[in-house]
């Protein structure tokens, strides 16, 4: 019978800190035992004062003492060591996840999956907070406990004992067909608990919409879903609830105290049981039952923690980025010119987004990408960045494929600029200097001030060490012109610049153009063209369509030309006058 997968990671996962977790529940299930000992030691007590043998009681008392204050030693060890190994797994696991999302090619991030990543690392990583800290010591002394208890009390009295069992074995077995019920019931209430989430979320990312044309009846399928998930949570409530009470009721301690004097009793005025022996069922059979319940409740929990442990799994098993060989590493040559030769790319199988593109990339000289959208602008310029590597050709870099070239080799050489800046929650200095962590304050200060933006860092409250996303709120213009500072200071000889205006108001425009014009100094620039105006001076503009080069020249000969580019001046030329 072949293993679960996911029950499979789950014990991979947890491999690092199997020792500890191991150490930790050996612990637990000894402090379970002795948490048993000191209602061994009163009925002990109990019996040397009833029959009046005279022996001393204090010397017990002291053992009950002594033996609590082991239990609460062992018990914080174990919670300690366990609630310790499941932080450094947590923490392990994450920088494992990062690590595996570096490595991770740009097609893997195309199919919108940010959600399923956070999802994975921060709830999947705290999902196996049970399995680890828990699952373990709990099942130990879910079984140590019981075990002690049962032994003992067989010992004292074995036909009470039995009928204790007995009494349990019942109430368990109510328990257990519960549970089995419980499955299918648990899986209709969270198929209306997600068709309820997904009506809230229509109701109210749609609520101008619902009220301007539905009239408030937009909010059926919300009123049916809410509807749904009342009646599914009703219906198990009725499956469950004569079992579960019929199951609390035959271990209550009311029904266990009665049952045992009952029939201990009877054994006592038949002779064969002493007095004595009903402390021990008072005092430990009553609480039998719940000493129990951490195994059921850890079933629910494992499930969870194993679906957990095949997300994180699946997600540490995507395909990595292929990684240079040593022997195939390879250093960029000279002059510093970009290939695209016969270059093909697709995200998904079957499905090229690029097909068959070449050209040539000067050092120095300036390159426009231009074209519909969906042409494959983005994509083949971040194929330069290797985001990913291409499907068949090759790009070369100083006459190196890009798949030679180790990653800290082709970033000291190849930068980019998206046109979403992004700013990492740190200081303004630290997101300036995130290419070269130990530059100086008047290199920062430098690159910014290329970027136009120097004064605008100053007036922010702490200048510099203002926090972006805290004391420092920037427009999009500004964050723009920070994320230039980087690109100039990070100083790669070959820039790939999504067109930084696409979104910035006309007084951005002028600062942020200002700002590129110093970036391209002296630079190869593959520029991403969203609007035409802004690549008419561009040595060499590639016009794409459908993942083809259609058309390549300078801005006047493409015109003149009359063809493809010509038709997209004229459209945008048209619709901004």
């Amino acid at each position: 019978m072949a293993a679960d997968p996911a029950a499979a990671d789950l014990a991979e996962l947890r491999r690092p800190v199997r020792g500890r977790t191991t150490v930790g529940a050996v612990l637990q299930a000894l402090a379970a035992v002795l948490s048993v000992t000191p209602a061994v030691v009163l009925v002990e007590i109990a019996r040397r004062l009833l029959t009046g043998s005279g022996q001393a009681v204090w010397p017990l008392a002291w053992v009950a003492v002594g033996l609590l204050a082991a239990r609460f030693v062992l018990y914080a060890s174990a919670s300690l060591l366990s609630h310790l190994a499941d932080a450094d797994l947590a923490y392990l696991l994450r920088r494992r996840l990062t690590e595996q999302l570096s490595g991770l090619p740009l097609s893997w991030f195309a199919g919108g999956v940010s959600a399923r990543v956070r999802s994975t690392a921060q709830d999947d990583v705290a999902t196996l907070h049970h399995a680890v800290a828990h699952a373990r010591g709990d099942l130990a002394s879910a079984v140590a406990g019981p075990l002690v208890v049962v032994g003992y009390l067989l010992w004292v009295d074995w036909p009470l004992a039995l009928l204790t069992v007995v009494m349990v074995g019942a109430a368990q077995s109510i328990r257990t067909r519960v549970q089995v019920q419980a499955a299918e019931q648990m899986s209709r209430i969270a198929a209306a608990n997600t068709e309820l989430t997904a009506a809230v979320l229509e109701t109210v990312r749609g609520i101008s919409v619902v009220k301007t044309f539905a009239g408030g009846r937009g909010a059926a399928r919300f009123a049916a879903a809410a509807a749904d998930y009342v009646d599914a949570d009703e219906r198990a409530q009725r499956i469950f609830l004569r079992p579960r009470g019929l199951a609390r009721a035959t271990v209550a301690p009311a029904t266990v105290v009665f049952a045992v004097t009952a029939v201990g009793t009877g054994l006592v005025a038949a002779g064969w049981s002493d007095p004595v022996d009903l402390v021990a069922f008072t005092l430990l059979a009553v609480g039998l039952f719940e000493q129990l319940t951490p195994i059921y409740l850890a079933q629910d929990l494992r499930e969870s923690a194993q679906g957990a442990a095949g997300r994180i799994g699946e997600l540490l098993r995507g395909p990595r980025q292929p990684a240079v060989e040593p022997a195939r590493a390879r250093a960029v040559g000279a002059p510093l010119t970009v290939e695209f030769d016969d270059v093909h790319f697709g995200y998904q199988e079957g499905h090229r987004v690029v097909r068959g593109v070449s050209a040539t990339l000067e050092p120095g000289t300036v390159t426009a990408l231009v074209g519909p959208s969906g042409a494959g602008k983005s994509t083949l310029a971040m194929l330069l960045a290797r985001f990913a590597d291409v499907s068949e050709g090759a790009i070369r870099l100083g006459g190196v494929d890009l798949r030679d070239l180790e990653r800290d080799e082709l970033y000291r050489h190849v930068g980019f600029l998206l046109q979403d800046a992004v700013l990492l929650r740190r200081s303004i200095r630290d997101n300036i200097a995130l290419p070269v962590p130990d530059a100086t304050e008047e290199a920062v200060r430098a690159a910014a001030r290329a970027a136009a933006v120097d004064d605008r860092i100053l007036a922010l409250p702490r200048g510099y060490d203002s926090v972006a996303g805290e004391d420092a709120v920037l427009s999009g213009g500004e964050a723009q012109r920070v994320a230039i500072a980087r690109t100039l200071l990070a100083g790669t000889p070959v820039v790939v610049l999504d067109e930084a205006t696409a979104f910035a108001d006309p007084d951005s425009e002028a600062a942020i153009q200002d700002a590129l014009a110093e970036l391209a100094t002296g630079r190869t620039l593959l520029v991403i063209a969203h609007r035409l105006y802004t690549v008419t001076e561009a040595d060499q503009i590639l016009v794409l369509d459908e993942g083809r080069v259609v058309e390549r020249g300078r801005h006047d000969d493409l015109l003149a030309a009359g063809g493809r580019y010509a038709q997209l001046w004229r459209a945008q030329q048209g619709s901004e006058l």
